[in-house]
């Protein structure tokens, strides 16, 4: 059973049964294969592709799939599923051993054992491999060489033969193997739920599936800390720190169906093995709660830590700052310099157009002038590309800032290698979840100073916590808020709006096409209307009024991922409309000149969830898709592809951090769950020239007047009140 789509296909597949005569390409990391099968009926091999582990020539495969012809490969046969057996006739066995099976047995070499044992030669190594010496040019080193290669394959094939047993595909059954090697078999029979937590692309259900395999009782004890495990590993992918003890019973109830004694008894063994952790009702991860503590006690010791920053002369600085910005601060942004100066930490918040940009720079104008040494920082790549642009300063994401190590799988800065600033500043802090919070805190030296700026009327973080608003909420960290409108940005009407939005108040209307401005409202009631006039706006009628270019300068944002105006609906129509003649990438699911976006953290190839690029070439003999991301190209091979999505549109919580020339925000009254007035003010926000919105009025007074936003399970606030 393949997991990635949950369900058995196999009635609709064919069989075919063949001897492996050559490998024409094979990707070792992602075992994907395109190979020539020799089958009986057949005068010609044929062309097979799909993922096997580890192949060999001279093996006979069982393959399903289905036959299919590729424009420019000709006839092939794709499968899902696959089973090997070792080779019975002696020409197979030799093209079985030459086959890069063991190190030092090329086919001459192969040929001679043949000839000595003939179709005995693979029972010869298993059984007899002293037997070996008899062939020429083998001695007692190659001997065991070949007798262990051999009995590894035995093992895996062992290990592959159990897990198909019980539902497993050829891919993940390799991917256990690797994880596990020769204690897989007994690591799944012992528990198969370790695999929804060790083993990409098996999640719980699947792993449930196999323990059901196994005859792994419903109401045992071992599921029923699975699927608490589970739960609350769920509730982290959706944003919570913790569950309440009867929220976590509840759900986890409805997942397993099992009743209320089972869980609780589950849920005791689990607190008392301290996997988990339960503190005053509040029931986390172990590690979440680790993390939750260490964010809470590191801001603490960070607060009461020696101030080492210079004494300044703050109104002599605060003159001689707004000759340099060439504008008269504000009260709160004079404060907010005040303080930036005096506080180990501190947070200023505020929406567009109240002065962040200026403020941030007057205090880095400030700090240079003193020689403090001040580091810049924000979540994600366009987001500290943003603050690089406004301040003139180099600015990283968080993680290159914290010098990430792929290899090591850690942070190079840490406690004991802090990053080396006397201040330490972070913008659209509002994404940072918990776990990045804690390494950063982790890095931050306690001579330095934090100041951390965002807005917190946008939506949290994609990760667990609700970081920039639990620290709010404490009242125990200084804190400046930006309220008013300068007022050079009371003429656009992206920011008034945004405000209007942010306070409950629906946006002044202007439809009129011949009145220009940079924010529009453009009522349609029907999902099917609404439908046409985004594909009206982002092919003809904003390139032409606005001269930018569709597929880079207009990003529409959407709600949510389902329905006609949903993500995934809005990619297909206006990829239709702007990217046509695309040459096809292998798979069928993009082309090249596609607009894509990464959808989970890559460390190794330094692309994180949310970073938007461009497919710029692909190259078919090597099935890899060359992607653009803001000037760096990066390299993906067909079966990594699914870390991508096209990104013509995009969700509103994807499109944190980011900034756009020009924003379409489709709103329906389809979308009706996810309307929340955090979500309108955060899309809103993310037009810099121009933003459209295309709406049901009903759908829009409806997010307009939502402002009890989803509630989010987070214990920082309280900890930092202890």
């Amino acid at each position: 059973m393949d997991f990635r789509d949950g369900k058995d296909a196999s009635d609709r597949l064919e069989t075919i049964e063949g001897v492996l005569e050559k490998l024409v390409f094979s990707h070792h990391d992602h075992d994907f294969i395109i190979a020539k099968l020799s089958i009986i009926g057949r005068t010609q091999p044929v062309t097979i592709v799909g993922r096997l582990a580890q192949p060999h020539p001279g093996e006979t495969l069982i393959l399903k799939g289905n036959w299919e012809f590729a424009k420019n490969y000709g006839e092939q046969f794709r499968f899902k599923h696959a089973e090997t057996k070792t080779p019975s006739t002696i020409k197979g066995i030799e093209k079985y051993l030459s086959s890069n099976l063991i190190r030092g047995i090329g086919p001459e070499m192969a040929r001679r054992i043949t000839s000595k044992f003939g179709d005995q030669t693979l029972e010869i190594i298993e059984k007899a491999p002293e037997k070996l010496l008899d062939v020429s040019g083998i001695g007692q080193g190659r001997a065991g060489m070949i007798s262990e290669a051999f009995q590894q394959q035995r093992e895996i094939r062992d290990v592959m033969l159990f897990l198909q047993t019980h539902g497993v595909s050829s891919t993940y059954a390799y991917r256990i193997f690797k994880k596990y090697q020769q204690k897989s078999i007994d690591v799944v029979r012992r528990n198969p739920y370790v695999l929804a937590t060790d083993i990409r692309g098996i999640g719980f259900k699947s792993a449930d599936r196999i323990a059901s395999s196994l005859g792994i009782d419903q109401r045992s004890p071992l599921r029923a800390k699975a699927g608490l495990l589970h739960t609350l590993d769920l509730a982290q992918s959706e944003g919570h720190t913790y569950l309440p003890h009867p929220n976590l019973i509840e759900k986890a109830r409805a997942l397993l169906s099992v009743d209320n004694g089972v869980l609780e008894k589950a849920l005791n063994e689990l607190a008392s093995s301290r996997e988990l952790i339960i503190d005053s009702g509040r029931v986390y991860l172990a590690l979440m709660a680790r993390v939750e503590d260490m964010v809470a006690s590191r801001l603490k010791d960070l607060l009461i830590s020696p101030l080492i920053l210079p004494k300044i002369d703050i109104d002599v600085a605060i003159e001689w700052v707004e000759k340099r910005v060439t504008m008269k601060l504000s009260a709160a942004q004079k404060q907010a310099i005040r303080m930036a100066v005096r506080s180990k930490v501190l947070i200023i918040t505020g929406g567009p157009g109240t002065g962040k940009t200026t403020l941030l720079n007057s205090i880095l104008k400030i700090f240079d002038a003193k020689k403090i040494r001040a580091l810049l920082g924000a979540p994600t790549g366009r987001a500290a590309k943003r603050l690089s642009e406004s301040t003139g300063k180099e600015a990283k994401t968080v993680h290159r800032l914290l010098e990430y190590s792929p290899s090591e799988g850690r942070f190079q800065k840490n406690a004991g290698n802090p990053l080396e600033a006397d201040v330490v500043i972070i913008d659209e802090v509002s994404m940072l979840d918990i776990m990045l919070t804690n390494h950063l805190l982790g890095a931050t030296d306690p001579n330095s100073s934090l100041i951390l700026v965002g807005d917190a009327d946008q939506l949290p973080s994609v990760g667990p916590g609700n970081v920039l608003a639990d620290m709010i909420e404490s009242e125990k960290i200084p804190l400046i808020r930006l309220d008013t409108i300068f007022r050079q940005a009371q003429e656009s009407q992206i920011v008034v709006n945004a405000h209007r939005v942010n306070e409950g108040m629906l946006p002044f209307k202007v439809s009129n096409d011949r009145e220009l401005s940079d924010f529009y409202m453009i009522e349609k009631d029907e999902p099917e209307d609404i439908l046409r006039v985004v594909k009206e706006l982002v092919s003809r009628r904003i390139p032409e009024r606005f001269q930018l270019k569709p597929a880079e300068e207009i990003q529409v944002l959407t709600p949510m991922n389902r329905g006609l105006v949903g993500a995934e609906n809005l990619n297909n129509e206006l990829r239709e409309l702007l990217n046509t003649r695309g040459k096809p990438v292998k798979g069928g699911r993009f082309r090249v000149g596609d607009r894509v976006m990464q959808t989970r953290n890559n460390y190794d190839k330094e692309v994180f969830n949310g970073d938007i690029g461009t497919i710029a070439s692909f190259d078919e003999n090597w099935d890899e898709a060359l992607v653009e991301f803001d000037s760096r190209k990066v390299t993906y091979h067909v079966n990594e592809l699914d870390e991508l999505v096209l990104a013509y549109a995009v969700t509103v919580h994807k499109s944190q951090g980011s900034e756009y020339p020009a924003v379409i925000i489709p709103i329906s009254t389809q979308h009706y769950v996810m309307l929340k007035r955090n979500l309108l003010y955060t899309a809103m926000t993310r037009g810099k020239k121009l933003v459209v919105l295309v709406a049901n009025p009903k759908a829009v007074e409806i997010a307009v007047a939502e402002k009890n936003v989803d509630r989010r399970y987070t214990g920082l606030a309280d900890k930092l009140k202890r």
